[in-house]
């Protein structure tokens, strides 16, 4: 194998998670410090523009130290910023299923295949900023919206969770409450 073979560019270094999140529906995560549930479905609407305008404070930052990882494996906070922002914008479209349909089976979505497509590092993070307020700002609305009787409502991943808007809603906000906490390292 020649050498250009054998070198890795940094997209490519990143290892896939594979993790089962759902977990965070029982206990609270040890890491960023969310007790998810503990968590009331109704302040999740809250919760989001919080985390969005803590988001948008992180891209204010220096575009080339936004694009650093902190090691090859390891996302820049641009990366996770733009990760953060398309999770917005995946579970508004998963939480539009769970109103809409019932029981909607939610399609499959490979964040890290998402991230090396979309050049996550080579995005302008003023551009992101925005997006990530305007996704937020669309998420947290939505869950405004809900009423008492769908918060009951069901969704299903392909590997057999499911979902109540209320889980979906306590699930979702532990993941940018997370990378908050990759990136600043402060725990709630």
């Amino acid at each position: 194998m020649s050498t250009s073979e054998n070198h890795a560019s940094p997209d490519d270094a990143i290892v896939p998670d594979t993790k089962d999140w759902t977990w965070v529906l029982e206990r609270p995560c040890p890491d960023c410090g969310l007790d998810t549930p503990a968590v009331p479905a109704t302040d999740v609407a809250g919760m989001l523009r919080d985390n969005a305008r803590s988001w948008l404070a992180v891209l204010a930052g220096d575009g080339d130290g936004l694009r650093r990882r902190p090691s090859p494996e390891i996302w820049s906070d641009l990366e996770y910023a733009c990760h953060v922002r398309d999770v917005f914008r995946l579970f508004l479209v998963r939480l539009n299923l769970m109103l809409d349909q019932d029981g909607p089976l939610f399609p499959n979505w490979d964040q890290d295949e998402t991230a090396a497509a979309e050049r996550y590092r080579e995005q302008l993070p003023q551009v992101v900023a925005g997006e990530l307020a305007e996704a937020g700002e669309a998420l947290a609305a939505a869950f405004e919206a809900v009423s008492d009787e769908q918060w009951r409502r069901t969704g299903d991943r392909s590997d057999g969770a499911r979902f109540t808007v209320e889980t979906f809603a306590r699930y979702l906000i532990h993941d940018p409450v997370h990378h908050l906490f990759d990136v600043t390292g402060e725990r709630v």
